[in-house]
């Protein structure tokens, strides 16, 4: 495509299923939108999507290649590639390029997900998705009444073994990794108790299994083994908004991160600058990221609608 200095109404970084929804929003209200995508959606380690209307249990790639599809129909141009750095002025936003190009909108639309950072706990990574997991509304009810931990890796993990009790009475806290301690504390400790939910403190040296994606059980420090069938863990989530920087948006910290702000419409503190889904909210599963980046798409129009009239009187 060279060095582009065309201007598109919106650019999206991100290709996902936020950056495909706000895509299919502003091509269907008549807008240029080009798709900047790199390839690594957060939940491509998985084969099947729960809790997605009208898709369950099928696969995160068939719903990206349908949602391409479906852009297809529309001023919408999808590019591999991946963001960099970012200038923008009160006009423009310009958008450069892992290959040297340099692409220039009117708005641009953050949705790049996140990184979870894996402990480095033997049998932990290559297991991430298919038995170690994140949300048991994804998959929890394919591990229901199974024996289940958590394994801690923040402050939240005593509030998701208590969320994580709902789908089994079999559940271990495992508080203790390579990764650090998480201590609940005794009141917490007592709370789990009373639903008969175990806590154990000697450390998770190994997640045991037969196989490359199944949970045999957890190794720990002193040589024992408990026999679990899965593992809930929440891993340090990694906003991928590097290329954002040089902006210098506000930010805020809160218990899963540090992240940047955005309004209830994905408005970050630059007037032209958006950014949706696991990017601002690693808790947004698919249809939440699908239905957020949908009303940020809509908004993006109506901020591009505003200026255009208010260009529109100037000139009259």
């Amino acid at each position: 495509m060279g060095h582009m200095t065309q201007n598109w109404d919106a650019i999206i970084v991100g290709g996902s299923a936020a950056g495909l929804s706000a895509a299919l929003l502003l091509g269907r209200a008549r807008r240029r939108v080009l798709v900047v995508d790199d390839g690594t959606p957060r939940n491509r380690f998985a084969d099947h999507m729960h809790g997605v209307l009208g898709w369950e249990g099928e696969s995160p790639a068939a719903l990206l290649a349908r949602g391409r599809a479906d852009v297809s129909h529309y001023d919408v141009t999808i590019r591999a590639g991946r963001a960099t750095a970012v200038d923008a002025d009160d006009q423009t936003v310009t958008v450069h390029l892992d290959d040297g190009d340099t692409v220039v909108g009117r708005a641009l639309i953050a949705a790049t997900g996140l990184t979870d950072e894996m402990p480095d706990i033997p049998g932990f990574a290559q297991r991430w998705g298919s038995s170690v997991l994140h949300c048991p509304y994804c998959h929890g009810w394919e591990v229901r009444d199974g024996r289940l931990g958590v394994l801690a890796l923040s402050p939240m993990a005593a509030l998701q073994a208590q969320l994580i009790r709902q789908w089994s009475p079999d559940l271990t806290l495992f508080t203790a990794s390579a990764a650090g301690t998480h201590d609940p504390g005794p009141d917490v400790r007592a709370r789990l108790a009373s639903r008969g939910v175990a806590v154990i403190d000697t450390p998770v040296v190994e997640i045991l299994g037969d196989d490359p994606t199944t949970i045999s059980g957890v190794r720990l420090a002193d040589g024992s083994v408990v026999g679990i069938d899965a593992v809930f863990a929440s891993p340090a989530p990694r906003p991928n908004d590097a290329f954002l920087e040089g902006l210098h948006l506000d930010r805020a910290d809160n218990p899963m991160g540090n992240f940047l702000t955005v309004d209830g419409f994905g408005q970050t503190s630059h007037p032209l600058i958006w950014a949706v889904g696991n990017i601002v909210n690693p808790a947004l599963t698919v249809p939440m990221s699908i239905g957020a980046a949908a009303m940020t798409g809509g908004m993006v129009n109506m901020s591009l609608i505003t200026r255009e009239f208010d260009a529109a009187q100037v000139g009259v």
